[in-house]
């Protein structure tokens, strides 16, 4: 992940480089002390990283109270990564999305505050692109943090209020990167939509497997976000079945 800053001079920043996830069980005795307690372990990794992505909220929505637990885990300079909910990019496949884009970022993510980094949509192979669904769910995604809560304020009615956070502190920036998987995304058409909506795309080491677009399609801001990663012990079974950057890649910015 870049930081923007004055100091670093225009289009260069620091790379932040992590993992996408903490609880890989081949890990501990390995990168985690033999008899670390299991709920430390993101507290150790982010004491030797300086971002971590969570992807418990692909499978489904987390608490306001997991998320600010991990906010207490983690350093003042650090930052999060999430990636956004499966039921969005492959059931529903970006389509009639609203309610639930709503009950994602009210389920808790704002309550990261400026550890807040950006979302992660993941797309799954099998869907196409299709440039009237794409520039649909682009043109949905806020762009700051209080636009985020407005559009948590649309939750349904199975978020009861303790799993619900719409609490915004300050007005951050709020960044978005899309990871594609279909070749038909290989298409100087689909590049410029997502530059235009200033959506980076994920650059992701699969041995050939998925696509490989390395264009930069969003730029630095004083809220940085340039999702960077490794490998380790354990990942290629845990969370990746090939060799890949953080099991996930790269998302590229200017």
């Amino acid at each position: 992940m870049r930081d923007g800053s004055a100091a670093a001079g225009a289009g260069t920043g620091t790379a932040r480089v992590g993992i996408s996830g903490w609880r890989y069980a081949p890990w501990r005795g390995s990168f985690y002390p033999k008899g670390l307690p299991q709920r430390r372990e993101l507290e150790y990794a982010a004491a030797h990283l300086r971002t971590i992505e969570i992807n418990g909220s692909f499978y489904s929505l987390q608490r306001p109270s997991s998320y600010r637990q991990w906010y207490a885990d983690t350093p003042e300079d650090f930052v999060f990564s999430v990636k956004g909910g499966r039921y969005i990019t492959h059931l529903l496949r970006l389509r009639n999305v609203h309610r639930a884009l709503a009950n994602f970022f009210a389920s808790g993510v704002l309550a990261l505050e400026e550890k807040l980094g950006p979302v992660l949509w993941q797309l799954p192979e099998r869907v196409e692109y299709d440039a009237g669904t794409l520039e649909q769910f682009l043109a949905q995604l806020p762009r700051t943090t209080a636009e985020a809560a407005r559009l948590g304020a649309d939750h349904d009615e199975k978020l009861t209020t303790e799993r619900t956070w719409l609490d915004v502190d300050v007005d951050r920036p709020l960044r978005h990167a899309l990871e594609i998987r279909h070749p038909g995304h290989d298409t100087p058409a689909f590049v410029e939509q997502v530059r235009r909506h200033g959506v980076a795309l994920v650059v992701a080491d699969t041995a050939g497997r998925w696509p490989d677009l390395r264009h930069v399609t969003a730029g630095v801001g004083p809220d940085p976000a340039h999702v960077v990663g490794v490998t380790g012990p354990g990942t290629r079974r845990s969370c990746a079945p090939r060799r890949r950057v953080a099991c996930r890649g790269r998302a590229r910015f200017r």
